[in-house]
């Protein structure tokens, strides 16, 4: 039973191998990447935005992200909507939609939507692709190497060393991880600065603005104090003082009868407001309301007199 014959068998035959692990189809990855996108796996459709890694994203993917960021683990490096750029992308011309599979004829895989604008390379992962981070251009690696220049070859935008390979491998994500953490901090660095510029620019309006307060405050005890001193001298002299005061404070009518001053005979202040002790309206009960203790304390007259200014002064 078997091995008779002159058969002679191999080892493969008679000895179990471990079974190689499955390799994945570098055809079938390379598609992945380059047509569909890396959140939800759809096939890409304008607008394309592309992370500082260098995947592609659907604009509308990136939104719902950010709106519920359990979605997927493999965009944890994009914040907002800074953190990705929009691209601007040179259609194919001879580019046509893909129609279902059937099988029954050839299917060019290789064919893209997009291509250099430069050297007319189709983005379809088999050549190296690059985008400025400062306009958003893609075009190959090619272009940007042979023809250099210091501004973008499509849109004119001045650029620096800021390309950003797509989808590029293990060790250009390294990279690119390491350049995006140069970048995040230097730009953390310069908000704090224009930060530490605009406290500089606002202390010295405060520092006025506190100086003028302590004039101000400095003015107004130097008026207090003079007003102190004043009502000193004031006390000092108080027989001339009252006399002036008696002379201002009493006037003469021309009928003889006499009224002080701030109570003109007509009931009206001279301000303007009228006046409670003076209004022909009141009671006498109402108006000695108003009175001081001196003016309650002085004897009326014990004759009756028809002049009107003897009445309103009461």
């Amino acid at each position: 039973m078997g091995c008779d014959g002159g058969t002679i068998p191999r080892r493969d035959e008679l000895v179990r191998l471990k079974k190689k692990p499955e390799q994945k189809d570098k055809h079938m990855e390379r598609m992945a990447k380059w047509l569909h996108c890396a959140i939800t796996q759809e096939p890409l459709r304008e607008p394309i935005v592309a992370c500082e890694l260098g995947r592609l994203y659907n604009k509308e993917s990136i939104l719902e992200y950010l709106l519920d960021k359990s979605t997927s683990d493999s965009a944890d490096h994009i914040r907002s909507l800074k953190d990705v750029r929009v691209l601007t992308l040179t259609e194919n011309p001879a580019y046509g939609k893909r129609k279902v599979d059937k099988g029954d004829a050839y299917v060019d895989t290789h064919e893209a939507p997009f291509i250099c604008p430069v050297t007319g390379i189709e983005m379809n992962g088999l050549y190296k692709f690059c985008y400025l981070w400062t306009c958003g251009c893609a075009m190959s690696e090619k272009a940007l190497k042979e023809v250099k220049s210091a501004v973008c070859h499509k849109c004119g935008v001045p650029y620096n060393s800021d390309e950003i390979i797509l989808n590029g491998s293990d060790e250009d994500v390294e990279q690119l991880r390491t350049k995006m953490d140069e970048r995040r901090a230097r730009a953390k660095a310069e908000k704090k600065s224009k930060k530490a510029q605009k406290r500089k620019l606002e202390e010295p309006s405060t520092s006025s603005a506190a100086t003028n307060g302590e004039t101000s405050s400095q003015n107004d005890k130097n008026g207090l104090t003079n007003g102190k001193t004043t009502g000193s001298k004031s006390t000092n002299g108080s027989a001339s003082s009252s006399s002036s005061s008696s002379s201002t404070s009493s006037k003469t009518l021309a009928n003889g009868s006499t009224f002080t001053s701030g109570k003109p005979p007509n009931g009206k202040a001279a301000n303007g407001y009228t006046n409670k002790e003076f209004d022909p309206k009141k009671s006498k009960v109402y108006k000695s309301l108003f009175l001081s203790k001196e003016d309650k304390d002085k004897q009326g007259a014990h004759w009756v007199t028809y002049n009107p200014y003897y009445a309103m002064s009461k």
